[in-house]
């Protein structure tokens, strides 16, 4: 089917919402205050004195709107007991104490310091307080093994770390390993007595020593910070992206670059203060950072935190708290889409625009999320060191075909390699624009291989139709040639989607004596489905080539998740190695 109202995909991508629908966001009747201007939307943001110190660093993207907006809520945090709501004034008031902190700690500027907290508002106010403070924020998959903890401290060189024990044991224990004096234990005071609202992503990780309460010294650090002029191409923040193998990779990006891309969102696709998102993928991921945090917070929106994802929470917390836009990983709205009764009976009205990416997104899903919400649905393709985003709607409004990531940013540039030479159509895509990545942290020869004269080969694999929209086909890492023929994940991936029993799936390479490898998949079907693994792979011979049918299938509860929410293809080879049939 197609998407309800395709003149307004262009809003979809970059999350950019329209004032037709959905009445101002509130929970419960408790509606927030609209902002006393007209609105902004597609407007240039009201004039402020230059600020340069201010102007030049990421910790002060949202600051014009802390200014006219000091009243409206910001954020609102479901971590705990009592949603925690967080005020323009307020949340501009912490980060600067947080800079003040770390000034009064001994923390200098270009020091990093990592940052291991949960889905709280406190990771936001401290994430870009390290940076108004001209520090390097370190945000920690807490989720990784400790042996990749450990090896992202070491290798970041932190001199200083904000943890949540009770969310982040093992990073917790790293950092007392590096024997990293300047930390602060986030979360234990705030929730005495009363203990977390979501306990399955929590673990106790006991009694600490030496470990400063976050809580009690921010109350006491001043309320306003004079940040230092930083030099050029000074790093804003540090993340460490993950793969299925190897060590996790710093990614080095400074201020300029990431403040040429919130700027980009506002020049082009800009926000409305009446807009809400929810957020249930981890803050420390790009998708809830660019797709939630960084766009709705400068322009004066709010954000709804949850501590973790579940499908019944977020499908009560998308309708009670009237979000207007949300955006996730695939895999999140598969597992939601089991819930249809729910569904049909939460009002979803002021609901715009849901937006899938962050891992390969197929039209099924596409279509299913569409249909059972009533809104439009787009897709997005981003990469840490890329920009993060350069591919979305064109800002003329043309419709974005169902399939397809977008056309290239009006800033920016993108070109597809095919064997070494530029290609029209179909290959590599390479991005050049002032957000790439300035390196890859102590590794000169994964740089000098990846990003040159400015440019960057993302390791994607895309087609660009005529009308010049960018449709992702997968990871040059992923595929994988069986007898002869190249075969992309995601095209047998969205075979098998194309039965109606199936919600999930992920294809993986098996070793073959004859043809080298051949496709196998694990698979998640309805809960009243009777699909069996032959059944499957009957379907995807019926509906595709022969050697793109997967040889074994594996039917599982959900597919295995790395900690940033895309699916673990690792593991997946691990479960049908281990029996899928």
């Amino acid at each position: 089917m197609p998407i309800r109202d395709q003149r307004r995909m262009a809003d979809v991508l970059a999350g950019r919402a329209g004032l037709t629908r959905g009445a101002e966001p509130g929970p419960h009747g408790d509606q927030e205050p609209r902002p006393a201007e007209p609105s902004t939307c597609g407007a240039e943001p009201a004039a402020a004195s230059p600020d340069p110190r201010r102007d030049d660093n990421l910790g002060y993207w949202c600051r014009h709107a802390c200014e006219r907006f000091a009243d409206r809520v910001a954020l609102i945090d479901l971590s705990r007991p009592t949603p925690r709501r967080v005020a323009y004034r307020e949340l501009d008031e912490r980060m600067d104490r947080v800079a003040s902190l770390l000034e009064s700690a001994g923390v200098e500027a270009g020091d990093r310091v990592a940052l291991g907290v949960g889905n709280r508002f406190e990771f936001v106010e401290i994430m870009f307080g390290i940076m108004r403070r001209g520090a390097v924020a370190v945000p920690l998959n807490y989720k990784l093994s400790a042996e990749s903890l450990r090896h992202v401290v070491s290798d970041s060189g932190c001199r200083a770390a904000f943890v949540e024990p009770e969310t982040a044991a093992r990073a917790a224990q790293v950092v007392e390993d590096a024997e990293i004096d300047i930390r602060w234990s986030v979360g234990a005071s705030a929730r005495t007595g009363s203990g977390p609202v979501d306990s399955r992503r929590r673990h106790q990780a006991g009694p600490r020593t030496g470990w400063r309460d976050y809580e009690a010294e921010l109350s006491h650090a001043p309320a306003h910070f004079e940040p230092p002029s930083l030099p050029p191409r000074a790093v804003a923040f540090l993340p460490y992206t993950s793969g299925s193998t190897g060590k996790p990779k710093g990614v080095v990006l400074p201020h300029e670059g990431q403040l040429w891309w919130v700027r980009c969102l506002e020049r082009h696709w800009p926000a409305d203060p009446s807009e809400r998102a929810l957020v249930a993928v981890p803050l420390y991921h790009k998708n809830a950072m660019a797709g939630a945090v960084k766009p709705l917070l400068q322009a004066g929106g709010s954000v709804v935190i949850l501590p973790g994802f579940a499908p019944e929470p977020f499908l009560r917390t998308l309708s009670e708290y009237r979000c207007t836009r949300v955006s996730a990983v695939p895999t999140v709205f598969a597992m939601v889409l089991r819930h249809k009764d729910l569904i049909g009976r939460l009002d979803f009205s002021a609901l715009r625009t849901a937006t899938l990416g962050s891992a390969p997104v197929q039209t099924e899903l596409v279509h299913a999320v569409s249909a059972s919400f009533g809104v439009d649905v787009g897709e997005s393709y981003g990469l840490t060191e890329g920009g993060p985003v350069m591919l979305g709607p064109p800002p003329d409004g043309a419709p974005v075909p169902v399939g397809s990531c977008g056309a290239a940013w009006p800033e920016g540039e993108v070109k597809l390699v095919r064997d070494g030479t530029e290609h029209p159509s179909d290959g590599e895509l390479w991005v050049r624009n002032p957000g790439v990545a300035a390196e890859y942290r102590n590794l000169p020869g994964l740089t000098a291989a990846r990003i040159k004269d400015g440019w960057l080969a993302t390791g994607d694999l895309f087609h660009r139709d005529q009308d010049g929209f960018f449709y992702f086909r997968g990871r040059a890492d992923d595929m994988f040639n069986s007898g002869g023929e190249n075969i992309y994940p995601k095209e047998v991936e969205d075979l098998l989607l194309s039965h109606p029993d199936v919600l999930d799936a992920v294809v993986v390479p098996l070793p073959h004596p004859v043809k080298g490898h051949v496709p196998a998949a694990v698979v998640v079907v309805a809960p009243d489905s009777k699909a069996t693994p032959e059944a499957l792979r009957d379907h995807a011979l019926a509906h595709g080539p022969a050697y793109a049918h997967p040889r074994r299938v594996a039917i599982v509860d959900a597919v295995p998740l790395t900690g940033a929410g895309k699916p673990d293809r690792s593991r997946a080879t691990d479960i049908l190695e281990a029996g899928g049939r």
